[in-house]
């Protein structure tokens, strides 16, 4: 089934988004985010077997990764968002039920992804 990435948008700095997949059938999901010009970069994980959260260092404490069982929906809630954090942002699943922390933040760890929201933070 094919993840859908939703919630992006044009906020000013300062301001907040929540972004959402679907569906996350309770598998590792993470989201990773691609500027222009850059390369994707992981930005938050919930991992299946225990819902432990990994962040990236600079938006921990800003950006928090959820799920919602019912809704079978995982959640980037994006709080203080900067100029720095435009970039196309995509929600993934890895299967591996054995993914360890070493491994959560490696794209190749991911097996599906969805079609990208674009966030820009600009005044």
């Amino acid at each position: 089934v094919q993840l859908q990435a939703s919630g992006g948008g044009l906020v000013q700095p300062g301001g907040s988004l929540r972004l959402s997949c679907a569906p996350d059938n309770r598998y590792t999901m993470a989201w990773f985010r691609q500027a222009p010009g850059k390369e994707r970069e992981f930005v938050a994980a919930i991992r299946r077997r225990d819902n432990a959260k990994y962040y990236e260092a600079s938006v921990k404490g800003r950006f928090t990764i959820s799920r919602d069982n019912a809704r079978n929906t995982v959640y980037l809630q994006m709080n203080g968002l900067e100029p720095e954090d435009t970039a196309v942002y995509y929600c993934a699943v890895s299967h591996n039920n054995g993914i360890i922390s070493s491994q959560i933040r490696d794209p190749n760890e991911y097996d599906d992804w969805g079609q990208g929201t674009l966030v820009t933070v600009s005044s």
